[in-house]
């Protein structure tokens, strides 16, 4: 294969700050102690994680012709992305968020859709965006010319050419499960956060919730916990549960998109299950050490040092 990771789908432009503790009134302002721009969504955050981790990485997706996607796209290069594939949608802002960064890390925000609505992946490009070990989709449900027939005609093209397909999704909702069931039987991995998966399948127990989705044809679930860590459930009945890291907590925003990037770098590398879902949690949690997608993640080796010496947390698995 040419890439070893084709990232498709959501890349937005991130301006945050923090601590943000309330909303200054109409003549008011407040002092932030830090304030920072970044590439994030579901595609974009693991598009660049991958990278740090010495992955040969193409991205796919839209960005607008304007200074937002000028950035985006020279923020990628500087990593190593390859942007080939990025396409400039004329007439449609670069989709942007506006992050309020709290001081527990949670991180409410205000989006811009735009160009994430307009891009699409025709049947001419296959052969050059699945050109790849993994094809990871991320972003699903807010891909409007990608979501349905388009994604389901891609993954199933990719499991053709022997690619390893992950998902994810972005602003789950219980009406999109449909779309979503016709995926995941193209899908070798599908990695919601728990709360996502809860609103797809209006089901609450963790376990519970996984089984609902291998129903629907897919490899194996992960399920991301937040602070209770990762649950794995693999259709030939392998299950485990990962605890979180014990860190610092300064910005949550793009950790499952860096656990995504940072579980297939750990299968590139020959890493088995357990050993990539700890890789995995390992990577959300230095991201969480820095303000904005991937701030706190270095390198694959920074990463697995990380690992070996810093405790994981003692909770036990959420139900």
């Amino acid at each position: 294969m040419l890439y070893d990771y084709a990232s498709i789908g959501f890349f937005t432009f991130d301006c945050l700050g923090r601590p943000v503790r309330r909303i200054p009134g109409p003549t008011e302002f407040d002092f932030l102690e830090e304030i920072t721009i970044a590439v994030s969504g579901a595609a974009g955050a693991a598009a660049i994680v991958a990278a740090k981790y010495g992955m040969k990485v193409l991205g796919v997706g839209g960005v607008g012709a304007d200074d937002m996607g000028d950035w985006v796209l020279g923020r990628l290069n500087r990593y190593g992305v390859d942007t080939s594939m990025m396409q400039r949608i004329d007439g449609v802002g670069t989709s942007s968020s506006i992050v309020a960064v709290q001081d527990n890390g949670q991180r409410p925000a205000m989006h811009m859709k735009g160009a994430t609505g307009f891009f699409e992946v025709t049947p001419d490009q296959f052969d050059r965006v699945l050109d790849a070990s993994f094809v990871h989709v991320g972003g699903a449900g807010l891909m409007d010319r990608m979501d349905g027939e388009p994604t389901v005609d891609l993954l199933a093209r990719a499991k053709k050419r022997g690619c390893v397909t992950t998902l994810d999704v972005a602003s789950a909702r219980h009406e999109d499960m449909p779309m979503i069931a016709r995926l995941l039987p193209h899908v070798d991995y599908f990695l919601p956060s728990v709360e996502e998966a809860r609103l797809l399948s209006g089901l609450t127990d963790t376990q519970d919730v996984a089984r609902f989705m291998l129903d629907r044809g897919v490899g194996c679930c992960i399920l991301t916990l937040g602070e209770h860590g990762a649950y794995y459930h693999h259709a030939d009945g392998t299950r485990f549960h990962i605890p979180a890291f014990e860190v610092d907590v300064i910005c949550t925003c793009g950790c499952g998109d860096a656990f995504n990037a940072g579980f297939a770098a750990g299968l590139h590398r020959g890493l088995d299950a357990e050993s990539a879902v700890t890789l995995a949690q390992a990577t959300s949690a230095l991201n969480a050490t820095g303000l904005g997608s991937q701030a706190g993640v270095v390198s694959f080796e920074h990463t697995m040092d990380f690992a070996r010496r810093t405790r994981k947390k003692t909770n036990t698995l959420a139900a």
